[in-house]
């Protein structure tokens, strides 16, 4: 009788062989039945009564049957993890830009390796220990950023003896020291069984990898040696990352490097053509105004170039009001000769000093104010921008430069003094030179000879002399013009029109210099060359005539000394006078054909009574009173006072006497009804 199995069978105890059992259990190995039919094979054979070596034999047959099928399947899964771990070497090679992104391949790629509930990674920390970086399957926010005390938890003992570490339940295994964070993480996150590979790369452990179970597993052989495999892949892979973002900083850092290397050299070309350009302007007999001037465009602000006394030599711009010592103590206490400070405090922000020294006079100052930068209070508060280096050293050259120009000025008026002072000496004498001579000569001493002069003559009332000629010739080659030493006296012959604010200019900038006042006649401007020495005399008179009034240490120009200066006035130039205290009034009259003049006239004449005035002048007392006022606005509030008004009635009667003399028979004196009636 034959027994039939599932495909296989089992012949009758007194007909069958050991044979056909063991073809049997072939035949359900091969078709890969599962250990249930195996175990109902010798269920069968038992109740068959089988003799007991055929029995043993086909119990033997099972047993060899489940270990091939369990080699075999021991094998598959190497072969499917080894075929994982070729697919995670292909991802972990497309991430090596990006640390976050490789270490999250890594623990998707090791929780479907091992089946596991959560995979996580750890790297070392500079000052030991560690720190969970990535994790995978996590179900609380816990895990990321936990700290790993050095010492605690397999991750910690894994890398301490570079070999794995598991276990099959955590919180109950007592192998490793424990820490409260790392078990509140795992009972958060129910976690059992745990394996910790270290990540070793260059013989040193950088960090750990983990995986994890929520439920008690053992882990086997093979599961641990496909975990090292992965551990090894990804510690060779995050080294890689960390190589190339170190390789990317430095190359970053070179770029950088490399931009503002390429910056500075050309701040360097631009601050080297900016003092090239201003050398060449000094070589060309630039003056200050043109050096301050170069520079502040170049260094995009205002410049003012100060003497020691705070007093302006050159700007290009204006500054806010500075008060002088507080400059020169901040330069003074910047222990740094030449090295910009900033000055003004917080009244005035982002204005910058540099020291001024020629070795000649006392040092100067050199300020710079960025634009924009507030200057009162009503303006938005904005911090200062400090200077660069570019800019501090622009605007030392700058300084370096005026202080060759000043000492060039020294030097040349040292030089050329004889050539210079001969040269002012004739036009004072009245020379005879042809005028084309005249003007190629002054041309060459850097005087302008189309342009209108001053003459100053200054007099120490100290003495000095030797301290006052070498500022006399400082000013003249400032201010481009000429000096001559007459006597006690320093004669200047300078650019200008106004001659009574030359005046006040020069003895404002000489007399804080001696410690004492300086008296200062001036008169001017000169049409011409020729007509110096006829300014010189007047400037003599009215010198002579501040010493003569007791004004000692005083100013005057003929336009100062009123009627004085008509009378000392080698020409008596009345129409000057008349203009000088009448000029408003007899442009009104004229443009408006108006009777202020008349009216002033009868007002005078009646004594400052406006009601008499309108009396002589057959109007209104309203209109003389509007006119009155007409003539306050032109004249000013003052005109009524003694000393003005004398000017203005003898203004009035020069100007009568001269419509008297120089009226041509016949004329008469137009006069206009009273339209303001």
């Amino acid at each position: 009788m034959i027994l039939t199995f599932a495909g296989g069978h089992l012949v009758n105890p007194d007909e069958g062989s050991s044979d056909s059992d063991a073809l049997a259990v072939l035949e359900l190995l091969a078709r890969e039945a599962p250990s249930s039919r195996f175990d109902e094979l010798l269920r069968t054979a038992r109740q068959q009564l089988l003799p007991r070596e055929r029995l043993r034999g086909l119990e033997r047959a099972v047993r060899l049957a489940l270990d091939v099928r369990a080699t075999a399947e021991q094998r598959r899964r190497r072969e499917a993890g080894l075929a994982a771990l070729v697919d995670t070497t292909h991802d972990l090679s497309s991430h090596t830009d990006d640390l976050d992104g490789l270490l999250h391949v890594i623990t998707s790629h090791a929780r479907r390796l091992l089946n596991l509930d959560m995979a996580y990674v750890s790297l070392r920390l500079p000052g030991g220990g560690s720190y969970v970086h990535k994790s995978d399957g996590e179900t609380t926010a816990l895990s990321v950023g936990l700290e790993l005390g050095r010492g605690f938890g397999l991750g910690e003992y894994a890398q301490s003896k570079q070999a794995p570490f598991w276990t099959s339940d955590y919180l109950a295994d007592e192998r490793f020291p424990h820490s409260p964070d790392i078990d509140e993480v795992v009972s958060s996150e129910g976690l059992h069984a745990v394996l910790a590979v270290p990540l070793i790369h260059g013989g040193a452990a950088t960090g750990a990898l983990y995986g994890a179970s929520r439920e008690i597993r053992h882990f086997t052989p093979d599961e641990v040696s496909l975990m090292r495999s992965l551990a090894v892949l990804s510690a060779s892979a995050i080294e890689a990352t960390r190589r190339r973002a170190r390789i990317d900083a430095a190359l970053a850092e070179a770029q950088s490097e490399s931009v503002r290397r390429t910056s500075a050299l050309a701040r360097m070309d631009r601050l080297a053509a900016t003092q090239k350009r201003l050398m060449g302007l000094v070589l060309e007999g630039g003056a200050l105004h043109d050096v301050t001037k170069a520079a502040a465009q170049a260094l995009g602000g205002t410049l003012v170039l100060w003497d020691a006394e705070g007093r302006t030599l050159a700007s290009a711009g204006e500054l806010p009001q500075l008060d002088a010592a507080s400059v020169v103590r901040a330069l003074v206490d910047s222990h740094a000769a030449g090295a910009p400070v900033t000055v003004g405090g917080d009244a005035v922000p982002g204005v910058w000093a540099t020291h001024v020294t020629t070795g000649v006079e006392a040092p100067g100052a050199l300020l710079f104010r960025r634009p924009g930068t507030p200057c009162t209070e009503s303006l938005t508060d904005t911090p200062a921008e400090p200077l660069s280096e570019e800019d501090k050293g622009l605007l030392c050259a700058t300084a370096q430069t005026l202080a060759l120009v000043l000492l060039l000025g020294h030097s040349a008026g040292a030089a050329a003094g004889p050539a210079r002072d001969e040269c002012l000496e004739e036009l004072l004498a009245g020379t005879s030179q042809s005028p084309r001579r005249l003007a190629e000569r002054v041309r060459r001493l850097g005087i302008d000879p189309t342009g209108r002069h001053l003459v100053l003559i200054v007099r120490p009332e100290g003495g000095k002399q030797g301290e006052s000629a070498a500022w006399a010739s400082s000013y003249a080659y400032r201010h481009g013009g000429l000096k001559t030493v007459r006597g006690d006296c320093l004669v200047l012959l300078i650019p200008g029109t106004d001659a009574s604010a030359a005046a006040r200019a020069a003895a404002g900038e000489l007399s804080p210099l001696l410690g004492h006042p300086v008296s200062v006649g001036a008169a001017g401007p000169a049409a011409e060359l020729s007509s110096v020495g006829k300014v010189y005399q007047e400037a003599r008179r009215c010198l002579d005539t501040l010493v003569a009034l007791g004004r000692t240490g005083g100013t005057a120009a003929p336009g100062d000394l009123g009627f004085l200066g008509l009378l000392l006035s080698d020409d008596h130039d009345a129409d000057a006078f008349v203009t000088a205290a009448l000029g408003p009034v007899l442009d009104y009259d004229s443009g408006r054909s108006t009777e202020l003049v008349r009216t002033l006239e009868a007002y005078f004449t009646a004594g400052g009574s406006p009601t008499r005035a309108a009396q002589h002048l057959h109007v209104h007392t309203n209109t003389v009173a509007r006119r009155l006022d007409r003539i306050t606005e032109l004249l000013g509030p003052d005109w009524q006072e003694p000393a003005q008004a004398l000017e203005i009635q003898l203004a009035l009667r020069v100007r009568r006497a001269q419509q008297a003399v120089y009226r041509r028979p016949g004329t008469t004196e137009h006069s206009q009804a009273d339209r303001e009636a």
